[in-house]
């Protein structure tokens, strides 16, 4: 399949997740929804799998890159995604998903000491005065809240969607190193499932948590439309765009699937931003938008001054 194709595949499923997962909340413990989806959508990987004659073992040094990835892509990540959207709507929460672009370049720059370009901290700059603009006013009522006596259920949902979206780049940051074991992407996908469905498991069991099954036909059409599409065909578009064309133009996606959750949001969860939050949207992706421009042309001309002849070697 072509990689445009898979970007656009990716972007129109992820655009829309954000709002399936408000369809499991409520009748379930988010972690326990957590652990159905990734449970069905492992499972479903390692039958593809074995149908195709892949020797599903992988060594244990393959494991233990694969163990880290699932704590933070599939366990961390999405337990706080769930959690962030039972007080958040879902279009704000893929919208925090767009700074993604600048955590990136941070963690790079904290782990392999990375130089962090001028462009990318203008594009930070203008991205954190959208993100004030979009969530000030819901911050504040909900600091008011905590002073009248309230529990500002907003705030703890903020905090949530950004430990989300932290956990989700560290996850993408060892998508290499898990290619580096294993070139199979379904085989390491559905182990990585399985450990991140694993944990959330033993923390939702260590806590207490209910296992009751729901009775609503929405949250199963929910969790088979999150676990097959939102997970086994989306992460295998993405992470195969990793392998591909690499994260600097992957994250691309993240541009473009906020924009398509906001318009959900607004026909489905009666969602009405004030002009004030449309200007910080706005402001927000297009700083995202600038970050990956000004990444995109830095490369394209470092590739293409390395390709040129040297005159002495003529």
């Amino acid at each position: 399949m072509s990689s445009p194709l898979l970007f656009i595949i990716a972007c129109l499923i992820w655009g829309s997740t954000f709002w399936a997962i408000t369809l499991q909340l409520g009748d379930v413990a988010p972690a326990v929804s957590v652990v159905y989806r990734f449970g069905l959508a492992s499972a479903t990987l390692f039958a593809w799998c074995a149908l195709r004659g892949d020797r599903l073992r992988l060594p244990w040094r393959a494991q233990q890159w694969m163990l880290l990835q699932g704590l933070a892509s599939f366990a961390l990540s999405y337990v706080c995604t769930y959690s962030s959207e039972q007080y958040l709507v879902s279009a704000l929460v893929s919208v925090l998903f767009a700074l993604m672009v600048f955590w990136t370049p941070l963690l790079n720059r904290i782990a392999f000491g990375t130089p962090i370009t001028w462009s990318t901290c203008c594009a930070a700059f203008v991205a954190i005065c959208g993100i004030v603009l979009l969530f000030y006013q819901s911050i504040g009522a909900a600091l008011q809240d905590i002073l009248g006596g309230g529990n500002g259920h907003f705030l703890l949902g903020f905090i949530l969607a950004l430990v989300a979206t932290i956990s989700s780049t560290c996850g993408n940051a060892l998508v290499m190193k898990v290619r580096e074991q294993s070139g199979n992407v379904m085989l390491t996908m559905a182990w990585t499932m399985l450990w991140g469905t694993l944990m959330v498991a033993a923390w939702a069991i260590a806590t207490g948590q209910s296992w009751q099954l729901p009775t609503r036909p929405s949250y199963w059409m929910g969790l088979l439309y999150l676990a097959i599409f939102g997970s086994v065909i989306a992460f295998s578009a993405y992470f195969t765009l990793i392998a591909r064309i690499g994260t600097q133009k992957t994250v691309y996606i993240g541009v473009v699937t906020p924009v398509i959750s906001v318009l959900l949001s607004v026909q489905f969860e009666h969602y009405r931003p004030a002009p004030i939050e449309w200007v910080g949207m706005v402001l927000c992706l297009s700083s995202v938008a600038w970050a990956l421009t000004s990444g995109a042309r830095k490369t394209s001309s470092i590739a293409s001054l390395s390709t040129t002849p040297s005159t002495k070697a003529t």
